[in-house]
């Protein structure tokens, strides 16, 4: 019996705290690689399965960016820019996405499990 899908990685869990909802898509796009694109080594599809939701994030952090800078309101503005960085620096191969041990890891143990 496989092991269950992996959790989001820490490093991501963390950075994204204040965003449920973001932790919770990221969990939905782990959970689909189960199973899908057997030619696929499964680590490397959780990693884009990650990075796509992530720009995702981007994406829509950018419009919400967008959205406050019409507003000309500078907190709504501050607050959409912090987000717009969190999102990219969450992406980044450098920092959010640096350290997936922890995906490394659930995801061999699923593969002797098998």
């Amino acid at each position: 019996m496989p092991l269950p899908p992996p959790p989001v990685p820490a490093k991501l869990r963390e950075m994204l705290k204040d965003h449920p909802r973001h932790i919770e898509e990221l969990q939905k796009a782990l959970n689909s690689v189960n199973g899908r694109m057997k030619s696929v080594p499964p680590f490397e599809a959780a990693v884009w399965a990650l990075e796509d939701c992530l720009s995702g994030f981007i994406s829509e952090a950018r419009a919400e960016l967008a959205a406050a800078e019409a507003s000309a309101d500078p907190q709504v503005i501050g607050r959409a820019t912090e987000k717009e960085r969190l999102m990219r620096f969450a992406r980044s191969s450098n920092i959010g996405m640096a350290n997936l041990d922890d995906l490394w890891v659930h995801l061999q143990a699923n593969e002797r499990s098998r």
